[in-house]
């Protein structure tokens, strides 16, 4: 018997991650959504409050991603952890906040959107870059060349 996965056994893996990131994405929305409305009650700009809204919402997706979505993927010691947090908040963190802050611009700021749908739009147009990111480089197996 072959040691190499079958074509379905990896897309039935890779539709079983998608539907958790999916999951943890979901609940990490429902955070930057209550961290922004909170902060923009505050009278903190729009769009400083997108920034540590989306930055907040990076950290719980991490943390739950290293628990859950790539569990398995995810050995070593603090090291490894750390540099996994690194590549994640440079890409996932990165196409997170600018994307948001572009589109916020956009939706907020040129067609006068309120501040959460313009947010729930931006999420959605950046997570299938995201999850491509976090599936291909930052939990990449331990088996895979950097």
């Amino acid at each position: 018997m072959s040691k190499h996965p079958t074509w379905r056994s990896c897309v039935w893996r890779s539709c079983a991650r998608w539907m958790k990131f999916n999951l943890v994405g979901g609940i990490g929305i429902c955070l930057q959504l209550a961290v922004l409305w909170m902060l923009t009650s505050l009278g903190v700009g729009y769009m400083l409050a997108t920034a540590l809204a989306v930055e907040s919402a990076v950290l719980h997706n991490y943390v739950w991603h290293e628990r859950f979505t790539w569990v398995d993927r995810c050995h070593g010691g603090s090291r490894n952890v750390a540099l996994r947090l690194l590549r994640f908040n440079i890409t996932t963190g990165a196409v997170s906040i600018a994307g948001n802050l572009l589109f916020m611009r956009l939706l907020v700021g040129g067609m006068r959107l309120r501040p959460v749908i313009a947010n729930l739009a931006s999420i959605a147009l950046c997570s299938i870059l995201n999850f491509l990111v976090s599936d291909r480089w930052v939990f990449r197996s331990a088996l895979e060349p950097e």
